[in-house]
């Protein structure tokens, strides 16, 4: 017997149903930033629930930081119930942009996740912005000047041709 058919697939009503409630919780990397390209991220606002210092060091560009620990109804009393929040962290390893959704459903605020968080959105290669970047072209430009064969300068928060450090943080 087949292991990926060993749990007999759903008929296509429930199927239909199950991705369709699962993507009323998540939206993806993809289409946040054809959002943020094309002027469109409207009617919601992304949060990054990780620690301020990690917020700092990387962030999707338009985010808020709002650590999950701090979410409380007197530290989102100002915010527009007309929007969604869409919460993201470290990664699909890092449960705080879960967290961090609860509390905001719980205090009444339509929410999704980010799937994969600051790392998949990097790791796409959409545009960031923080103390990393500002570190990594400083980079480009000392290697420049020195005409370096990596002149292209170091990926955000790491030496040249390295990969990010991307810490969970929360």
């Amino acid at each position: 017997m087949s292991n990926a058919l060993r749990f007999p697939p759903a008929d296509p009503a429930t199927a239909a149903a199950f991705f369709a409630a699962e993507l009323a919780f998540e939206t993806d990397p993809d289409d946040v930033a054809r959002d943020l390209a094309a002027g469109t991220a409207t009617g919601y606002l992304l949060v990054e629930t990780r620690s301020a210092e990690r917020f700092a060091e990387l962030r999707v560009p338009g985010a808020i930081n709002l650590p999950h620990p701090e979410i409380s109804a007197e530290t989102t009393a100002d915010w527009d119930r007309d929007l969604v929040y869409v919460c993201y962290c470290e990664s699909a390893q890092c449960n705080a942009a879960t967290k961090g959704a609860l509390k905001l459903a719980e205090l009444g605020f339509r929410v999704k996740r980010l799937s994969g968080g600051i790392t998949a959105w990097h790791a796409a290669g959409f545009p960031v912005e923080g103390d990393a970047v500002e570190r990594a072209g400083a980079t480009a430009a000392g290697n420049a000047a020195a005409g370096s064969a990596a002149a292209g300068g170091a990926a955000p928060g790491g030496a040249a041709g390295q990969a990010p450090v991307i810490a969970c943080g929360c």
